[in-house]
């Protein structure tokens, strides 16, 4: 089985990358008859804008359905499809950053709101990046069956927390996707990192489809290296930077040995992680 991640340069126009993912699925690689997983990364559609902006293209009379859309390309080009996150509203103003699996039909698996907000300083442009004035932390876990494994939702700079991945872990995961937008100096920095260590202490394959290169006119900068990690924390694929498509097989032969091999999971001495309830703002 083979899982591809699309490394995109998302821009404020929705149509535009709209686009763009069309094009590239039709020139997707694949094997005849095989079950394709495709993933975007995250604000694949909507990368930047004011928080106005994210209200109105989560609104049910936006000039695009941005879930119908996705719909419509896993269905056409019948992938089963991660298509990055998307805004919906939360009901206070604000609005998720929800991340939904398609099936090759076009229907809707499952989804998951981001959980962790990026409300942090970084020495850049932006340099104060305050996700929580425009999104609202979602509420759940999510693991849903696919044919190519129980599947881990996640989102960018949930990445951090080692907690979720071993909560997933623990509720089924064999694969875990991160579509990303990491910043081009925390990138630099840690994206490799935690995910070779997230895929080790989870024993999972790693998805990670990022945003890559200057958004908006230079306003952003992301820093890419889609990758792709098997559960013993080797590398099978990457692309460190420009757009395109990064694939490589997956076998869950390897997911089982390896926990039949390290079971880790039996050995561990502390208790499980608790999803605590979100603070208000």
């Amino acid at each position: 089985m083979q899982v591809s991640l699309l490394q995109c340069q998302s821009s404020r126009k929705p149509a535009e990358n709209l686009a763009f993912i069309q094009q590239q699925l039709k020139q997707l690689p694949r094997q005849p008859e095989q079950p394709q997983l495709v993933v975007l990364p995250e604000c694949a559609l909507l990368f930047g804008g004011h928080e106005g902006e994210q209200l109105a293209w989560s609104a049910a009379d936006a000039p695009l359905d941005l879930i119908a859309e996705l719909a419509a390309l896993a269905c056409q080009y019948q992938v089963y499809l991660v298509g990055g996150t998307v805004p919906v509203a939360s009901g206070d103003g604000r609005v998720y950053s929800r991340s939904i699996l398609f099936d090759d039909q076009g229907c809707e698996v499952g989804s998951y709101d981001k959980l962790h907000l990026f409300d942090v300083d970084v020495s850049d442009n932006t340099g104060s990046y305050r996700e929580s004035d425009t999104f609202c932390g979602g509420d759940h876990l999510t693991v849903l069956p696919t044919p190519f494994g129980q599947l881990g939702l996640t989102v960018c700079y949930d990445l951090r927390f080692a907690d979720l991945f071993r909560a997933l872990r623990l509720q089924g995961a064999e694969l875990i996707v991160v579509p990303a937008a990491f910043t081009k100096v925390t990138g630099a920095a840690h994206w490799e990192v935690l995910l070779r260590a997230r895929a080790i202490e989870s024993q999972c394959y790693l998805l990670a489809a990022g945003q890559w290169g200057a958004h908006n006119q230079g306003g952003r900068e992301t820093w890419g290296q889609s990758m792709i990690i098997d559960p013993w924390g080797r590398v099978l694929a990457q692309q460190a930077s420009g757009t395109g498509w990064v694939q490589a097989p997956i076998d869950l032969s390897l997911v089982a040995q390896i926990r039949q091999d390290m079971p880790v999971c039996q050995h561990n001495r502390f208790a499980a992680p608790q999803l605590l309830p979100l603070q208000p703002k």
